[in-house]
């Protein structure tokens, strides 16, 4: 049988799951709540709500995903930038070369 020690060490606690649905129901609360209220105007909830997805993102990214930059976890951290860069590239230069052929059909 092969030790799971650094295996086990990689996954999180309860707590940290706990503390990251928390964080994310709040996160997803708030902007609920402005745009249900219609408390504020257009532009602040439109930032309010970018933002806060931005802080969920990575709320998710250090509680669910276990991300982080320590030395242990650099390799996990940049296969995950890989992967986003290259997933940002493939749908980025899809829509554009959509956009390119719907401006040239016109």
């Amino acid at each position: 049988m092969s030790d799971h020690s650094s295996e086990a060490h990689s996954h999180g606690s309860v707590k940290s799951y706990v503390v990251g649905f928390i964080w994310s129901v709040i996160l997803t609360a708030i902007p609920f709540w402005m745009v249900m209220t219609e408390a504020f105007d257009k532009g602040p909830t439109y930032i309010t709500i970018v933002v806060l997805a931005i802080v969920q993102i990575f709320v998710h990214l250090k509680y669910f995903l276990h991300l982080n930059f320590s030395q242990q976890g650099k390799l996990d951290t940049y296969s995950f930038i890989f992967s986003v860069v290259i997933i940002v590239m493939v749908v980025g230069l899809s829509v554009w070369i959509i956009y390119a052929s719907n401006a040239m059909m016109m």
